[in-house]
């Protein structure tokens, strides 16, 4: 199959380039105080630093939870598993108490996280940043936990999860 001609982006473009790519699957949560958890799914999740453990997320302004995050100065990371695809879509549709009848975990500061996910991890907001339609938060990793597991992706609007070609795992080094 040929590509088509090179074209300036739109938005539609931008998504489905984009929606090409294998992402993991997580819900950022936060609680500005108000009694009434924000949470949303997000793919945009990217660990940038090691030593400062720091990781990035990337959510849309004018958001709940983008609005809780920033109040509240810190957020939680739930990354979810295979078998967490309802939940996914649960976190990811707009408006309503999404976390009523939902058993969760807690972080030791009391943010709420999606039970038996494979990894849960608590941030303070190192930074943010406006970019385009987003507002990007750098988290400072204080906390956190993981199991094993297969992680929940999405590509092309599907979820999915992953499957491996057999090889040994191949250590990342920095």
């Amino acid at each position: 199959m040929t590509l088509p001609a090179f074209h300036a982006p739109t938005p539609t473009d931008m998504r489905r380039s984009m929606g090409r790519f294998t992402t993991g699957v997580a819900v950022v949560s936060a609680d500005d105080g108000d009694g009434d958890p924000s949470a949303m799914t997000i793919s945009s999740l990217t660990s940038i630093s090691l030593d400062p453990a720091i990781l990035l997320v990337s959510l849309t302004h004018g958001s709940r939870t983008t609005e809780a995050v920033e109040a509240a100065g810190s957020f939680a990371v739930s990354i979810l598993g295979s078998r967490q695809e309802a939940l996914a879509r649960r976190f990811a549709t707009r408006g309503g108490a999404r976390f009523d009848d939902l058993p969760c975990d807690r972080s030791r500061s009391g943010l709420p996280l999606i039970k038996d996910a494979l990894a849960q991890l608590e941030c303070r907001i190192h930074s943010a940043h406006d970019i385009g339609d987003h507002r990007v938060f750098y988290g400072e990793v204080t906390d956190m936990r993981c199991r094993e597991g297969t992680g929940l992706v999405f590509y092309s609007g599907r979820f999915g999860d992953f499957h491996d070609f057999g090889h040994d795992e191949v250590p990342w080094l920095f």
